[in-house]
C-alpha cells in the first residue's frame, strides 16, 4: 500500500474524533483485495469516482482498476487503527496505520492466520450499491451481449470468442442508450473496464435494479452483469478485462461509436 509493506507501513497522523476519507485504488495487475477498516466502521460513498448512497460496513471489496471512497469517523479517544488490504482467498495482506499523536503503533504481520474470503462471488456488494444521480429512465436502443471466455491451457482469454487482433467491435451511435450484457462463461472473474464512459449497473443475473455508476464492473465466473450507458463522443474506445494477463492474452476489444 503506497509502495510499502506491513514490515514498514505508512503511518498517517490523524486527530481524535476526526473524519478521514480513504480514496483507494486497486492498481494491482491481477489481485483482488478486501479493504478492511477493522475496529473503525466506514461508509462507502463513491465507486470509480461516482457518488453512491452511503453503504455502511468495515470490509469492502475492489477488483483491479476499481476505486473506492470510504469515510471513517475515528473514535474520540486516541489510538492507532490499521487499514488493511486483504488478498482475496489468501493469507497475504498489506496496509497502513491511522494513528493519533503519541499512540503505540502495532506490529502487524504480512500473513494473516486465516485466509480472506473469495471476492463477491454473488455480487452482494454490487447489488447493494445505488447511484446518487442515476441515469434517466430510457428504453435501450441497442443491447449487445459480450461473451467472456477463456482457459488456462493454452492461456487464452477472449471477448465474443475473439482476441484483440481479430476483434469485432461493439458498435453504437453517439447519443444512443446502450445496454451491454457481460456474460462470463469462464471459471475466473473479470473486472470489465470501458474507456471514455461511465455506465450504470442495471442487472445482475437478469435481476433488474438501479445500481451504481462506475467504469469498471466485476463479473464473477458463470455470471451475467448488465450495464447501461449513453454512447458518447464518436471514437473507438477500449473495452477490456482489467486482469492484465487476461487483457494481454486477448480479452480486449473496442466500443466503436460513430456520429
Amino acid at each position: 500500500m503506497n509502495d510499502r509493506t506491513l514490515s514498514d507501513p505508512e503511518v498517517v497522523r490523524v486527530e481524535k474524533g476526526g473524519r478521514v476519507l480513504l480514496r483507494v485504488i486497486n492498481a494491482a495487475a491481477a489481485t483482488v483485495f478486501w479493504l478492511d477498516s477493522g475496529e473503525v466502521p466506514g461508509r462507502l460513498v463513491a465507486v470509480d469516482g461516482q457518488p453512491v448512497q452511503p453503504l455502511p460496513g468495515t470490509r469492502f471489496g475492489l477488483a483491479m482498476g476499481q476505486r473506492l471512497d470510504i469515510e471513517l469517523d475515528l473514535p474520540a479517544e486516541g489510538g492507532a487503527w490499521p487499514i488493511l488490504a486483504l488478498r482475496e482467498g489468501a493469507h497475504e495482506r498489506t496496509g497502513l496505520i491511522l494513528a493519533t499523536a503519541g499512540a503505540n503503533v502495532p506490529v502487524i504481520l504480512g500473513m494473516a492466520d486465516e485466509a480472506a474470503p473469495a471476492f463477491d462471488i454473488d455480487l452482494a456488494q454490487e447489488a447493494a450499491l445505488r447511484a446518487v444521480a442515476p441515469l434517466t429512465e430510457r428504453v435501450a436502443d441497442a443491447s449487445p451481449m459480450v461473451m467472456l471466455s477463456g482457459q488456462m491451457q493454452p492461456y487464452r482469454w477472449t471477448i465474443n470468442a475473439r482476441v484483440f487482433e481479430d476483434r469485432a467491435p461493439v458498435t453504437a451511435i453517439s447519443g444512443q442508450r446502450v445496454e451491454i450484457m457481460f456474460h462470463n462463461m469462464s471459471m475466473m472473474g473479470h473486472p470489465m473496464h470501458l474507456h471514455g464512459h461511465h455506465f450504470q449497473v442495471v442487472a445482475i443475473n437478469g435481476r433488474r435494479f438501479s445500481g451504481a455508476l462506475r467504469d469498471t464492473v466485476y463479473v464473477p465466473p458463470m455470471s451475467m452483469v448488465t450495464v447501461a450507458l449513453d454512447a458518447g463522443e464518436a471514437a473507438e474506445w477500449m473495452l477490456h478485462c482489467h486482469h492484465m494477463p487476461h487483457l494481454a492474452s486477448g480479452m480486449m476489444t473496442t466500443f466503436a461509436v460513430s456520429a
